[in-house]
């Protein structure tokens, strides 16, 4: 028997980075999609420079909480003050923000009167789903799998984006 004593180690953070980009891409390209769909079946007048900053107030306090639940959740693993590891934390979760800025510039280009609101919703789901694939061909490409592997799992991502197409198209 060895009389060194285990200790559990914090995991490696060497792909922590790239990881983050990753999942703040799906995550708010995700939230992007559903709070576009959530627009187009308002009563009333359309304000799409309204609807463009509650986008990116909702995808900034997201960001924020979900920062904010990873500093609270690991609190006891981090010898830093929560206050420091909290804000540290929220910080990283730029990459959710980032991925909703199509959405929010398709909705300000209606408000600028370059196209219906509507055209800008359906531009945005589009879009957002465009670069659901390319987040997940990307993250199976950065785990070394092969083109076509890749490229299956760019679709199954793309197939979240579709999702949120088909509920708009059916609750309208």
């Amino acid at each position: 028997m060895s009389d060194k004593v285990s200790r559990a180690s914090p995991p490696a953070r060497r792909g922590e980075p790239l990881q983050r980009f990753l999942f703040g891409g799906v995550y708010g390209s995700v939230l992007a999609s559903a709070l576009a769909a959530a627009l187009g079946g308002e009563h009333g007048p359309l304000d799409p420079g309204y609807d463009a900053a509650w986008v990116l107030v909702a995808c900034i306090a997201s960001a924020a909480a979900h920062g904010y639940a990873h500093a609270i959740a690991h609190r006891t693993a981090d010898a830093a003050p929560v206050t420091t590891s909290a804000v540290r934390s929220m910080l990283t979760e730029w990459p959710l923000v980032v991925a909703a800025l199509p959405t929010v510039a398709a909705l300000f280009g209606s408000y600028l009167e370059w196209w219906g609101e509507e055209g800008a919703i359906d531009v945005a789901l589009t879009i957002n789903t465009v670069a659901l694939f390319g987040w997940g061909l990307w993250s199976a490409r950065a785990a070394g799998r092969s083109w076509p592997a890749s490229c299956r799992v760019g679709c199954v991502d793309a197939l979240l984006g579709l999702f949120i197409i088909a509920a708009n198209v059916l609750t309208k």
